[in-house]
């Protein structure tokens, strides 16, 4: 069985970083990224609340549609799009293998 996949940021300048990401160990994205060292500041700690884990998907498999609570906050932001999303209610699995996102916060 797989137990690590690569997801991939793009930066502001358009370079995209291999992250790894553990499959195995029930990790969220924002999790992966906050120890990646992205700017992911997860000030509620990954209860859909404040959005500084906000990520647009660039390439993604399809996910499950977000909850009423990661909309009520998608739809707070200032500069949402129709690919945004919470990386903090993204759990990490095979699927997304190959995912291309942006961290919002370095486009702000």
């Amino acid at each position: 069985m797989q137990e690590d996949i690569t997801v991939y940021v793009e930066t502001p300048a358009g370079e995209r970083i291999s992250v790894p990401a553990p499959t195995d160990m029930g990790l969220s994205l924002m999790e992966v990224l906050k120890a990646s060292e992205f700017n992911v500041q997860a000030t509620c700690g990954g209860m859909a609340l404040c959005a500084t884990c906000h990520i647009q998907l660039v390439e993604a498999p399809e996910l499950p549609e977000p909850s009423d609570d990661e909309l009520y906050t998608l739809e707070n932001l200032p500069n949402p799009t129709s690919t945004s999303r919470l990386s903090c209610q993204i759990k990490v699995t095979p699927e997304l293998d190959g995912t291309v996102l942006r961290v919002m916060a370095d486009f702000e």
